[in-house]
């Protein structure tokens, strides 16, 4: 499948039914194969924006459209071929091997009672290979690191083959190698990827979109350049950010500062 547009019309969620909101209303518009990076403070709503565009916790108001249709409106099974999920929660393996695990992204795929047949297992094996996996296939879960998890979870949402890729903090647990090479995987997927991520300096350079939140409300969608601006992003988190250029990488660079507080810390 190719990649899909993503688009986010007027998405609001609370806990219960008529109880304050916490995700207020929220829209964007996401051309096929773009990344857009979803940041904000803890509790600025990120992850129950997330929830609502992998079909977790439904909205109250509003519509997620998938090249224009309602992913709401799906039977479970077609919604699962357009879009898949890496949370930060770690499942229990319950005894299945890495493989097994990956190969549960083809059930979406499969008819009735059906096997894997050939290309399930090419599918397999390739996502297995992207993920640095191939040498932990007959390992369980329960054996590997949190990092080592995490990309299992990744090989797993590949292998469902969707149109969208939703990653909420998908680096979490892992080492910066592999950090680093997940992000460059992003880049390179021909995919349509949502992805919530700390670190708003390796954010800015993966991603080609932004939607900067708090308190639940969108602060501002554009580019990293135009959204991840000194002002905003001391709003949002309640810093004082500088935007500093690092000529060397040519490029820009924020640190952030607590008041007077003279040790500075990268986001």
């Amino acid at each position: 499948m190719m990649a899909a547009t993503l688009e986010a019309r007027g998405l609001t969620w609370a806990p219960r039914r008529r109880g304050p909101l916490i995700l207020h209303e929220t829209s964007f518009h996401l051309p096929a194969g773009r990344v857009l990076g979803v940041v904000g403070a803890n509790g600025a709503g990120k992850s129950s924006l997330l929830r609502l565009l992998y079909r977790y916790q439904s909205p109250r108001s509003g519509q997620v459209l998938v090249d224009g249709a309602d992913l709401w409106a799906m039977p479970p099974r077609q919604a699962a071929r357009r879009v898949a999920a890496v949370l930060q929660e770690q499942p229990t393996d319950f005894g299945l091997t890495v493989k097994d695990i990956v190969a549960l992204g083809r059930l979406p795929h499969r008819d009735g009672l059906a096997t894997s047949g050939q290309r399930d297992a090419a599918i397999i094996d390739s996502a297995l290979r992207r993920l640095d996996l191939t040498g932990f296939s007959h390992r369980t879960l329960a054996t590997l690191s949190g990092g080592e998890r995490q990309r299992v979870m990744v090989a797993r949402a590949l292998a469902q083959e969707p149109q969208v890729l939703i990653l909420d903090e998908p680096t979490n647990h892992m080492d910066v190698r592999h950090q680093l090479e997940l992000l460059a995987l992003i880049r390179n997927l021909d995919l349509t990827i949502v992805t919530s991520l700390h670190d708003l300096n390796l954010a800015a350079e993966v991603c080609d979109d932004m939607l900067l939140m708090s308190d639940g409300r969108v602060m501002g969608f554009g580019t990293p350049g135009v959204v991840l601006s000194e002002t905003r992003v001391s709003q949002a988190f309640g810093v004082q950010a500088r935007r500093d250029h690092l000529a060397r990488a040519g490029r820009d660079h924020l640190t952030f500062h607590l008041s007077n507080i003279s040790q500075e810390h990268t986001s």
